[in-house]
């Protein structure tokens, strides 16, 4: 009688599997501190004043690699490493006149959100790469890995920029991937998704581009499988520029000047008050005897506040009667112990008719949250904010009486709140007149990072866009994203143009934050699904004998 020799079936964690076997394995640490950093700053050019779009591309997939296969404290490491590199690059302007301090604290703080948004997509890969490892299907590996994970990761993604958008004290929404595309084909696609979903649609392509890099080692695949492999991302970028522009319904048009004052009026200028009413007055006169529905000026274009001071009063009155239409002027106004960043419509005679106050003050710029608890750790710094702005409870669309203006007031960095755009898009508005005032940043990449956000927000809702700012850069853009006038920076100059009306009603602005809201939730399923198939795998099949045992158990 013979006997043969028979081997025991190679352990779960020896057994090799294709899609184990096939995988790029994850760098070294050092390796992925480099490539996080270099990420981190690639991405950064991809935004203005650079303003290289493709390379949210390469950024992003660097960042996204350097987590693979990290482990909690390592991808921690790695993400604040790769945050600080792209914040601490991306508002370097925050130096110019502020110094270093500011400068640390906000890229500190957004990198701090950063690591922890790298450590949670960092678990979706290690999760992900155990089922992959776990599964003895190839095509069901290959799902996971190209269709599942991508999508994981991109929400999780777009969840941080969700998080750090809105909280603490309301959020610094700059930076987001999306920002990065005003001026790329990709743009286009707001009006459908809104900032949010641009963002996601981009990060899916970024963790699309790793899967296929990890999934493709070039020595053990024949080249049809080589070329479907990086066929996968291009075909799926390929099919978001095939996705047209939105139809914008044009109304109605509005002649508009706009007045660019080159004021010195910056936080730590020396300036003696009624200097930058005076200058933006000066630089109104080419405007006088033009045909015009309404003049824009900037934020803090009146340093008298009108509703105070005869001078400015009589001032304005005087301008507005000149120029033959009502104006929209920026102020510091005051009504008992509150003060307001407010927008004022004035019309000759009549005074100011309309008010907006500054829905959401930047913190620790325009006011200082719980000053009690902060004052304390940067007093000297602190001190530069002797006064704290107060929320205001107005809505922010005038309504230009005599024309078919219904006008959105976007105060300076009230552009980059959602919410806000929402609510004067929900209230009509039919064009965004958006006045800044961005002396403190000197000739630095702020303005033009700005500009691109009011770009992609005259793109997103389908209205045009009146970027009016004291020293630039200012312009006037079309509902379809397209620059009808600018101006160069630190000089004094107006722009006048027909400008077209719209109320189209885009996609993006009937989805609102129920899209960013639901991808983020894919985001947090998809990870938690992902850990709790891990676990599963680890525990390794059930075999029959087992499995009748516990049925009689039952």
């Amino acid at each position: 009688m013979s006997t043969r020799a028979v081997s025991a079936p190679p352990s779960r964690e020896t057994q090799p599997t294709r899609a184990s076997g096939d995988a790029l394995p994850p760098a070294p640490l050092w390796i992925a501190v480099f490539l996080a950093v270099v990420g981190g700053v690639t991405l950064a050019g991809a935004f203005p004043q650079l303003g290289w779009w493709p390379l949210v591309f390469v950024g992003t997939p660097l960042v996204l690699y350097s987590l693979v296969g990290r482990t909690f404290w390592s991808s921690l490491l790695v993400g604040l490493l790769a945050g600080f590199a792209f914040w601490g690059t991306h508002i370097s302007w925050l130096t110019v006149y502020l110094g270093a301090v500011p400068w640390l604290a906000l890229a500190g703080l957004q990198s701090v959100f950063f690591a922890i948004g790298a450590a949670v997509i960092a678990f979706a890969w290690r999760f992900a790469d155990r089922v992959q490892a776990s599964s003895g299907q190839v095509r069901r590996a290959g799902v996971l890995r190209l269709g599942v994970v991508p999508l994981v990761v991109a929400a999780l993604w777009t969840l941080r920029e969700f998080v750090t958008t809105t909280w603490p004290y309301g959020g610094f929404s700059w930076g987001r991937l999306s920002f990065s595309q005003s001026e790329s084909p990709f743009g286009d696609l707001v009006a459908w998704v809104g900032v949010s979903g641009l963002s996601f649609l981009l990060a899916w392509v970024c963790a699309l581009i790793v899967q296929v890099a990890r999934s493709a080692p070039w020595r053990r695949r024949g080249i049809r499988s080589i070329v479907g492999a990086v066929l996968t991302p291009v075909v799926l970028l390929l099919a978001l520029l095939t996705v047209p522009a939105f139809p914008i319904v044009v109304d109605d048009t509005a002649t508009i000047g706009a007045v660019q004052g080159d004021s010195d009026a910056g936080l730590f200028s020396s300036y003696e008050r009624g200097e930058i009413l005076r200058d933006h007055l000066a630089a109104t006169e080419p405007l006088i005897g033009e045909d015009i529905d309404l003049l824009v000026w900037p934020e803090n274009a009146s340093d008298l506040d009108p509703l105070e001071f005869r001078q400015a009063q009589i001032a304005l009155d005087d301008v507005t009667d000149e120029v033959g239409a009502p104006l929209v002027v920026g102020a510091v106004t005051a009504e008992g112990d509150d003060i307001f960043n407010s927008v004022l419509l004035w019309r000759s005679g009549e005074g100011s008719v309309d008010q907006y106050d500054k829905i959401h003050p930047v913190p620790f710029a325009e006011y200082i949250p719980d000053r009690d608890f902060w004052y304390p750790l940067a007093p000297d710094l602190l001190s530069l904010i002797p006064r704290d702005y107060t929320v205001g409870t107005r809505d922010n669309v005038f309504d230009i009486e005599g024309t078919d203006i219904r006008a959105g007031i976007a105060i300076c960095f009230d552009i980059v709140d959602d919410s806000l755009i929402r609510r004067m898009v929900a209230d009509d508005a039919n064009i965004i007149v958006a006045p800044t005032n961005n002396a403190d940043f000197g000739p630095s990449d702020e303005s033009v990072q700005q500009l691109a956000i009011a770009r992609l927000r005259a793109i997103e809702t389908g209205r045009s866009v009146v970027n009016a700012s004291t020293v630039g850069t200012s312009a006037i853009i079309g509902p379809d994203g397209g620059t009808l006038e600018r101006l160069p920076t630190f000089e004094p100059g107006t722009m006048l143009q027909k400008v077209p009306l719209s109320t189209t009603t885009t996609a993006s602005t009937v989805i609102g934050q129920g899209l960013e809201i639901t991808l983020s939730l894919l985001g947090l399923v998809g990870v938690v699904a992902l850990g709790v198939a891990a676990l599963r795998g680890r525990q390794g099949p059930v075999d029959e004998s087992t499995r009748r045992a516990r049925d009689d158990r039952g």
